[in-house]
């Protein structure tokens, strides 16, 4: 029998080898965004990860006509009252990218020290059917610490300046082995699974 496709809903080059990478193991058929030429990207207006993660599923598989999977995910900073948030892949601005998102971080928090720069990397996952209703959702977090600095090469997003309190190394720092068990997206992966098997399991046997 011909595996489940699954379209992980992201253009992301870094998100989709890593949302790969946890969900190879269920034995799907697994592409991203970027092996299809006719797509158009969905507006991400929601007010929570939960919202924005629907809205994503349930769009690309309108648009595809496939199984999709979309995440949403980003930084809750409790001493900037929840921001980056929803907010957190354009913090500063439509046209930012990592580097200046961090900086923008790091000019926010400012010399607060380092118990008052607590913060939470949340991911909501939404998997939706080739009509696009939502068939199968999750969410989870990782609490941790805001660094003064980037430290390490690895990651992407908030990952150099996203300190684990239990390794005291950033996300950048403890590579994709480790953040593959730890992190908020894998987290939310692993609650994820026994549905993303049961509804593959439904596909073939359809």
């Amino acid at each position: 029998m011909m595996p489940m496709l699954l379209v992980l809903g992201t253009a992301n080059h870094k998100k989709g080898i890593e949302l790969a990478d946890l969900f190879q193991a269920v034995g799907l058929e697994l592409r991203t965004l970027a092996d299809f030429a006719a797509w158009k990207p969905v507006l991400e207006d929601g007010d929570s990860f939960a919202v924005n993660a629907r809205l994503k599923a349930a769009g690309y598989a309108g648009q595809l006509g496939h199984w999709v999977l979309a995440d949403d995910s980003g930084l809750r900073v409790d001493a900037l009252q929840g921001e980056p948030g929803v907010q957190s892949a354009r913090y500063s601005g439509p046209q930012g990218d990592d580097v200046s998102n961090n900086r923008l971080l790091l000019e926010r928090l400012g010399s607060r020290p380092l118990e008052q720069r607590a913060a939470q990397f949340v991911c909501h996952i939404a998997v939706a059917d080739p009509s696009g209703t939502i068939q199968a959702e999750s969410e989870a977090a990782c609490h941790g610490r805001i660094l003064f600095e980037p430290r390490g090469a690895g990651g992407f997003g908030y990952d150099p300046l996203f300190e684990i309190l239990e390794y005291h190394r950033s996300f950048a720092e403890l590579g994709m082995a480790v953040k593959s068990c730890l992190s908020h997206r894998a987290r939310a992966a692993q609650r994820l699974i026994p549905d993303l098997i049961r509804l593959a399991d439904a596909v073939v046997l359809h």
